[in-house]
């Protein structure tokens, strides 16, 4: 498979680069600064395009069977949150110019419902310093879920994403978040990849989000 990857060289999309390179498929990295990224594997490939800029991002992504989209921000620089949806919508558009039509979105946990009709980021318990970045990750699932057109999935990781092993053991659910036993929902970026590209070889989730967790 010949997969286009935005955000390569960023904390997830780095490792979603290494499960699909470990799984033979071929990746297409890119970035703003692609020369942070490591070129050892001879099927990965570096190129240096804006995703926010549709006829360059369609022309980098052509000729893949998918694109999936890792793009991050700042999130100390609250200004630059409206590109979650700024981005989403350049992709879809990319996409449909290049003739790709399998989209996958790294999206955020704010969204997820906790209860029927209320979601985590309007809960009183969601911390303030992260509300905005979620509301505006919350848009950027809006901005899918009236796509049509292509076979997007956007996939929301646990409450809680850090560093740590890759075990290839965890749960997937749609739109309600994951708790283990002590009521925790956590997932390691390295298994998040795992999830993810588990969805890239055979997808279950086609125009649905997703989550997952231990």
């Amino acid at each position: 498979m010949k997969v286009a990857l935005i955000g390569a060289n960023g904390k997830i999309g780095s490792r979603i680069a290494e499960e699909i390179l470990n799984r033979g498929h071929n990746v297409t990295g890119i970035a703003r600064n692609p020369q942070t990224l490591s070129t050892t594997n001879g099927n990965l490939t570096l190129v240096k395009a804006d995703a926010l800029n549709v006829d360059e991002l369609a022309e980098a992504i052509k000729g893949n069977d998918a694109v999936i989209s890792a793009f991050g921000v700042d999130w100390t620089k609250p200004h630059t949150f409206h590109l979650f949806s700024d981005i989403a919508t350049a992709v879809i558009a990319a996409a449909k110019k290049a003739g790709v039509k399998r989209l996958l979105n790294v999206g955020g946990a704010g969204s997820l419902e906790v209860a029927p009709g209320v979601q985590l980021v309007d809960t009183p318990e969601f911390p303030e310093m992260w509300k905005a970045g979620a509301l505006a990750q919350r848009d950027s699932l809006e901005v899918f879920r009236k796509e049509t057109e292509l076979d997007w999935t956007f996939f929301s990781p646990a409450i809680i994403i850090e560093p740590g092993e890759r075990t290839g053991k965890f749960r997937i659910a749609k739109d309600n978040p994951i708790f283990d036993a002590d009521g925790n929902s956590r997932i390691t970026y390295d298994d998040y990849a795992v999830a993810l590209v588990d969805e890239l070889e055979n997808p279950q989730f086609i125009k649905q989000r997703f989550t997952v967790g231990y």
